[in-house]
């Protein structure tokens, strides 16, 4: 039987983009063809793998510059609010992202259908948090299954046992639950009545208040590790729930460089993802912190490298890092709590401290630590010696060690990729 075209869309930011990038992989070592469709601003970083592009306009038409930094100066913006509590966040960060998020949906509906049409795909694998109605009158129209990707934290699959998706509350702190819901409900209520007047006109149903995507009928793909699995009052049903271990994409071999100062020290890897690297202020403040220990570091600075002076002997600043060749060869991570970042140490079986500033990871943070799994501090508020401490943590804690190698060959041994290129290719052909 001929291969299957399987269309990813992945929202604009590089964790779910290339957690799509793995599944895509593994599909077509199956013999199907993947192509993505992708905001203007991604333009050549799926082609960069190797896949076809079909461009999405999903904001107002800007320069092409313009329109790749648009979610970095977005983040860059509310740096202040960082310092804030996820329940704090929920009138600055939460309210003016659903805000944008919702008009990203609003936008794309003004293109998706016709590239639909044009591409044809057999399925399309949608990893955003917000419901695209082309998308289903597309399955409707020709009896073709989509499948929603959740990048992010499990518990955006909401479940009163659990955490609300953000909240970053802890596992039992069912009195955080419920004040955050009630924010959250008040604040984005305004937003997410609009949300519904635009799907009324889409010809979709309302969602209920504080929901603006939906469960797939055919399959759902959820990346979160069965190590820091919640345990549900109402368990996912696994004819259209699969977890599938993290979902760790091929890279390019990393060489470690050699290091002037410290080079036979542990190896530490500092990254705040593709957005958080405009945090310059902490990473300079990390930065030198690590110069004045006994280790050595590899620090993801994003496109700001031009502004780091008098880097010291033992840490060695990037651009960017293909970080699933590098986390292998570390001793220890600290990160900003992204899902990538949260499950290749996981899947690698590396300690790590998340210092969480927005979005799920804060969620990633609380359960990292609850679960022995790593460590959690406030992004700012602590001091060097509290740092250091934390790094000694990660690299001499017994009970994390065991947990994280348990993590490491449960995860491996799923090889969550290939899983989903199962799932896809049965989906695919109609089994």
């Amino acid at each position: 039987m001929t291969g299957k075209t399987i269309a990813f869309f992945p929202e604009a930011a590089f964790g779910p983009a290339l957690n799509s990038v793995g599944i895509a992989q593994a599909t077509e070592a199956l013999g199907h063809k993947a192509v993505f469709l992708c905001d203007p601003g991604f333009t050549g970083v799926f082609a960069g793998y190797g896949f076809p592009e079909h461009h999405v306009p999903m904001s107002e038409p800007m320069p092409a510059e313009e329109m790749a930094k648009y979610w970095s100066d977005f983040i860059n913006g509310h740096i202040p609010n960082f310092r804030k509590s996820p329940y704090e966040q929920i009138d600055t960060y939460v309210k003016d992202c659903w805000a944008a998020i919702v008009s990203t949906a609003k936008w794309a509906e003004k293109s998706l259908p016709g590239i639909l049409e044009q591409v044809k795909p057999d399925v399309v694998c949608v990893d955003n948090v917000i419901l695209f109605p082309a998308i289903k009158r597309y399955s409707q129209r020709h009896g073709k299954p989509w499948v929603r990707i959740i990048s992010c934290s499990e518990n955006e699959i909401p479940d009163p046992a659990i955490p609300p998706h953000l909240s970053g509350c802890g596992e039992h702190d069912t009195a955080c639950f419920h004040a955050f819901d009630k924010r959250f409900n008040e604040v984005v209520g305004p937003i997410h009545a609009d949300f519904n007047a635009f799907l009324k006109e889409a010809g979709e149903q309302p969602y209920p208040l504080g929901q603006f995507f939906e469960a797939s009928p055919w399959l759902n793909l959820l990346l979160y590790p069965e190590p820091v699995k919640f345990k549900r009052s109402r368990p996912l049903d696994p004819r259209r729930f699969q977890y599938l271990e993290g979902c760790v994409r091929k890279e390019a071999d990393y060489q470690v460089p050699t290091f002037a100062k410290h080079n036979d020290k542990p190896l530490l890897y500092v990254s705040f993802g593709s957005l958080g690297s405009g945090d310059t202020a902490l990473l300079e403040r990390l930065i030198g912190l690590i110069g004045r220990l006994p280790y050595r570091a590899l620090v993801n600075v994003g496109d700001y490298i031009e502004q780091y002076k008098d880097v010291p002997a033992n840490v060695h600043l990037a651009k960017w890092f293909p970080q699933p060749s590098v986390i292998p060869q570390v001793d220890a991570v600290i990160h900003h709590g992204g899902n990538n970042s949260f499950t290749e140490c996981l899947y690698f079986g590396k300690p790590a401290i998340i210092l969480p500033y927005v979005w799920d990871g804060h969620d990633n943070a609380t359960r990292v630590q609850e679960t022995r799994h790593g460590l959690k501090l406030h992004r700012y508020d602590w001091t060097d010696e509290q740092m250091a401490k934390a790094i000694e943590t990660l690299l001499t804690d017994q009970v994390m060690a065991a947990n994280l190698a348990k993590a490491k060959a449960h995860m491996q041994a799923e090889s969550g990729p290939e899983k989903a290129a199962r799932l896809l290719d049965t989906l695919a052909r109609g089994a």
